[in-house]
């Protein structure tokens, strides 16, 4: 009983109340509560108007309200047609002119509250701009909302061309500034830059050596899942205007050379090349294959007397390939050509091709290569022109070079990649050349459709071109003879029944011919040696992105 005594509780207030029905606020309380939110919302609305006072007290005081400030949304309601200039415009011949345009703000930086200097950026150019405080004319409100505009702002802004007494070294136009009478925010910022846009333009040189700034270094995979911000870059903005060049180039030579531009379909009903590497999709209900070329179709275009074609379009590859050249789906350049008598006919207009490319791309865009090179410094691009032509070597022949430089015979049957590269040094170092071609390819490593050797059924008329010590087109002469075709399918594993459609274009009569396809990617990369493809690819695919 004592122990029940010791061990026993008091009931809580709860315990008692068990069973009654729970009493709310009473009526003072309620009063209570009522002038507490009176009081707060008196206190709100005094704090609103003491801000809105403030605000028109501000406004009073800011004369130059008209010249700065957030333009209302464009939704196109006017349209008063002044002339606006670009910045790769701007020169000292200008001096004194007012001028408009519209750019980026790359950087700014505050001196004091009565001047503000921007550098603005269109593309690849860029020019440094300066608000200063100037009676009835610019204000310190106005000096003091510039400064305040986020990185990366889209502004028009009009000013004065001013000549600039020394070299501005942080512009691409440096022998001019702006000096700013208007400024007008037209889009800004509704979050965070994951990078800054100088971040992404720094060299890695300059990153590794400057031992007094700690720089950030932007990684390649941060950049691709950013890459509308990366490719706001100056470098990136001259690296796609060099892939534009590229493309134009072929198409400018071709056109003149008698070729016709076709459009052939991407999705197939056979593999092209092989079934290993081809992406099979639905096809309602059966299935379809993404094109790994337009072999078929160019070569059939020759069968209907089109005689010399080209296309510029997507291929895909289906190769679980993560390395520095590869990707799964990339753009093709692409030809093919009707034959008179040999097949290096086809090879030598290629070679031309390429050529022409590169001392177009060398005179043309002479401002974005050196663009390119502030941030991945390189030897310029080599290739032999004059009377000795391009260096042209068999494979054979490309095996005897890399067994003289120590690789074992017996590895050679095809050469890999690595061995790609180091036969590209030895031909540099030999022939002090960038660009070369290796024929006669053993036919184990080419396609059915690729013609033997006459003389040594074992080898091809076939032949790689090389750049740097990466291959960047491969090509052929092609069977034309549906025999000789069914013949060399069956051979490869490839029954001719599952590809009539193919074979029958040749039974009914088709020139010799021949071409080539050429990876639009694979030429920019190594043109501008930028050491990785995604570089040269606006939103590349490869087997671990598909995204942007």
């Amino acid at each position: 009983m004592a122990d029940a005594e010791i061990n026993q509780v008091p009931p809580s207030e709860e315990t008692k109340a068990e069973g009654e029905e729970t009493k709310g606020p009473s009526k003072s309380e309620l009063k209570k509560r009522a002038k507490e939110a009176e009081k707060a919302k008196k206190a709100a609305e005094k704090a609103a108007k003491q801000a809105e006072l403030e605000a028109q007290r501000a406004a009073a005081e800011d004369f130059a309200t008209e010249f700065h400030g957030k333009l209302p949304l464009n939704q196109s309601q006017t349209r008063p047609r002044r002339p606006r200039v670009q910045i790769a415009s701007l020169n000292p011949n200008m001096d004194g002119q007012t001028v408009l345009l519209r750019a980026r703000v790359q950087t700014s930086r505050a001196q004091g509250n009565k001047m503000v200097f921007l550098n603005l950026r269109q593309r690849i150019d860029s020019v440094q701009a300066l608000l200063t405080v100037t009676p009835e004319k610019v204000s310190k409100q106005m000096v003091k909302w510039a400064a305040s505009l986020q990185d990366e702002s889209i502004v028009l802004v009009e000013g004065v061309v001013k000549k600039s007494p020394e070299i501005i070294k942080s512009a691409t136009v440096g022998d001019v500034e702006l000096h700013l009478s208007q400024i007008h925010l037209i889009a800004g910022l509704e979050g965070r830059l994951p990078f800054t846009v100088e971040d992404a333009a720094r060299p890695d040189t300059e990153i590794e050596t400057n031992e007094e700034v700690q720089y950030k270094r932007v990684l390649l995979d941060t950049r691709l899942n950013n890459r509308v911000i990366d490719l706001r870059t100056q470098t990136n903005q001259a690296i796609f205007k060099l892939q534009h060049g590229i493309g134009h180039f072929f198409r400018d030579y071709l056109d003149a050379q008698g070729f016709i531009e076709i459009h052939s379909p991407k999705l197939q009903g056979a593999a092209t090349e092989s079934g290993a590497s081809v992406f099979k999709v639905s096809y309602f209900k059966g299935s379809a294959f993404l094109a790994q070329s337009p072999q078929l179709a160019k070569q059939m275009a020759i069968a209907a007397d089109f005689e010399r074609v080209y296309e510029i379009g997507p291929v895909f590859r289906a190769e679980d390939s993560n390395t520095h050249r590869h990707m799964t789906e990339f753009i093709g350049l692409d030809l093919e050509m009707a034959i008179e008598e040999h097949y290096h006919e086809v090879m030598e207009l290629l070679d031309s091709l390429f050529k022409h490319m590169f001392a177009s791309l060398r005179e043309t865009y002479k401002n974005e290569i050196d663009t390119v090179r502030r941030q991945f410094p390189a030897d310029d691009f080599k290739w032999r022109e004059g009377p000795e032509g391009t260096l042209r070597i068999n494979f054979r022949q490309a095996v005897d070079f890399l067994v003289e430089d120590g690789v074992p015979r017996e590895v050679l049957d095809d050469i890999n990649t690595e061995n790609e590269k180091r036969l590209g040094r030895i031909i540099k170092a030999k022939y002090d050349t960038d660009y070369f071609i290796i024929d006669k390819f053993p036919m184990e490593l080419r396609p059915f459709y690729t013609m033997p050797d006459p003389e040594d059924p074992t080898v091809t008329n076939s032949y790689d071109f090389f750049m740097r010590g990466e291959e960047i087109l491969s090509g052929a002469q092609r069977i034309h003879d549906p025999t000789l075709l069914a013949e060399k399918m069956r051979s490869k594993g490839v029954e001719p029944e599952s590809m009539a459609f193919y074979v029958d274009a040749f039974k009914m009569g088709c020139p010799p011919h021949g071409g080539g396809g050429i990876g639009l990617e694979r030429v920019l990369m190594l043109f501008l040696k930028l050491n990785n493809i995604r570089r040269a690819s606006l939103f590349p695919r490869d087997p671990k992105r598909l995204e942007p």
